[in-house]
């Protein structure tokens, strides 16, 4: 696992504490999008086809750190849109940071070599890179070329100095499996810190419907990937238990309020990958979602979904609710540690 022991600690001990007092839905991560506006036009995304005066709107520093506050998840990603097209990111991520947040800064790494200065190496701050293949197929899903390069050599500069980095790939239908395992060879010796790795989400505004997964599709190729002869050195930032879930070892249930958004509109009903409209506070989130009329079985829209912001919660409750699922996990960390 890419998790550090400190980090899968600290999220562990968090959850014990809300099954002790009892509480039944909670946030592990909160997703923050400080912003929809980006400098790339990916296919496979449907943020940048927001209007142009949506694609305006920032939030305030100010209201980035009383949102983390009122949903007290320990971890925080920040993705967008680009983020680091915010003109006050750094004093975002500061602040995160001394609430003693795990952040995730999610970014195409197009402007990041030029802003590295603004950030300062801590264990609580990753920066996430975006890369779904190598150089012509990740170029070709981001629409642009050249983008590859700079995202590789701006993972070496931040590593160079001290940050730590992971990377997270967004897997669709036409995927060659041999390429995602040779570009995380490339990873794991680039020295990145984690992977993350889900099967993309057929978002309504994306140009490309074409090349989502449907769940079968995603076993079959997910076990090409994840077959038994993968590198002890690739580092994924999932609970294994998650990865059993994605060849189809396990059958889980998505739990939405996980992974609660916040963006430009408010906290996002009911989940980062669907607009049933917006609260104006985490509590009326958490109270007033019909968290029942969601998942697989439930909503016709969630039938295919296997991504990691529905699931990997759910993962994270089996391995401290089951004595051998929580083993598993353990042996993966103790692995990673040694």
């Amino acid at each position: 696992m890419g998790v550090p022991l400190k980090q899968a600690a600290a999220v562990a001990s968090y959850v014990l504490g809300k099954k002790l007092r009892r509480i039944e839905r909670f946030p592990l991560v909160m997703m923050l999008e400080p912003l929809f506006a980006c400098n790339l036009e990916c296919a496979g995304c449907g943020k940048i086809q927001f209007p142009e005066d949506i694609l305006r709107k920032r939030i305030p520093v100010a209201d980035c750190l009383a949102a983390a506050e009122e949903c007290g998840a320990p971890v925080v990603s920040i993705a967008g849109g680009e983020p680091l097209m915010h003109p006050e990111i750094d004093k975002i991520a500061a602040g995160l940071v001394a609430q003693r947040r795990y952040v995730y800064l999610c970014t195409n790494a197009v402007p990041l070599k030029s802003r590295l200065d603004l950030f300062t190496p801590s264990e609580y701050f990753t920066f996430s890179i975006h890369l779904d293949g190598l150089e012509a197929t990740h170029d070709r899903k981001v629409c642009r070329e050249g983008v590859f390069a700079i995202a590789i050599e701006a993972i070496k500069e931040a590593k160079r100095r001290g940050f730590r980095v992971s990377t997270n790939t967004t897997v669709f239908r036409e995927e060659d499996p041999e390429e995602l395992r040779a570009m995380f060879d490339m990873l794991a010796d680039l020295g990145v810190d984690g992977m993350t790795i889900s099967p993309g989400y057929a978002y309504e505004k994306a140009p490309d419907q074409e090349n989502f997964l449907r769940r079968e599709e995603t076993r079959a190729l997910f076990r090409e990937i994840l077959h038994e002869s993968w590198r002890h050195d690739w580092n994924f930032n999932h609970s294994p238990l998650y990865l059993d879930f994605l060849v189809g070892e396990r059958d889980y249930q998505c739990t939405p309020w996980s992974n609660p958004t916040r963006n430009v509109f408010g906290w996002q009903k009911p989940c980062y990958l669907m607009s049933d409209g917006y609260a104006a506070t985490f509590r009326e989130l958490m109270e007033e979602t019909e968290w029942d009329r969601y998942g697989t079985g439930r909503d016709p829209r969630c039938a295919q979904c296997m991504a990691h912001c529905g699931y990997e919660g759910t993962a994270v409750e089996d391995a401290l609710g089951s004595l051998r699922s929580g083993m598993r996990v353990l042996g993966s960390l103790l692995r990673t540690a040694g």
